[in-house]
């Protein structure tokens, strides 16, 4: 079983996996959104077909630690991606958790700049190298 980082946005979603013991944590895609539809059925599929069985899903908080509103639509978003996984027949439980993502891009765009100068060409990458931080960090804590 592996566990699924998730960086949130409201046009791309930076996804990461872990290996099977949940070890490590690697950038994996970012997805480009298209509907709440298509975004879900795309996730339900991700997770069946790279059997994953926990959700680490990265908060945006303010520096005071406070949830904004892209907060709410992150916890959106998760709620009804876990409704829809409750509502497939034979679906293994996949548990979910929020984690504090305050810095992670900031930290994945520093990671990213040693080895890609382009901006355009690390933006690409941006999202699921922080999914990956998100992951990573909570792989790390757990031990």
């Amino acid at each position: 079983m592996k566990a699924m980082g998730i960086d949130f946005g409201l046009a791309r979603i930076g996804i990461a996996l872990s290996d099977e013991t949940k070890f490590l944590a690697s950038p994996y895609i970012t997805y480009k959104r298209k509907n709440e539809k298509e975004d879900i059925d795309f996730f339900i599929d991700l997770i069946n077909h790279q059997n994953v069985d926990e959700i680490i899903c990265g908060l945006p908080l303010n520096m005071q630690g406070e949830e904004q509103h892209i907060a709410r639509l992150t916890r959106e978003f998760i709620r009804k991606l876990s409704d829809s996984l409750d509502q497939h027949p034979n679906q293994k439980k996949v548990k979910i958790e929020f984690v504090d993502e305050r810095m992670s891009s900031i930290i994945a765009d520093d990671i990213l700049k040693n080895t890609i100068k382009d901006w355009k060409k690390r933006k690409e990458k941006l999202d699921s190298v922080s999914a990956s931080i998100i992951l990573q960090d909570y792989l790390d804590l757990r031990r």
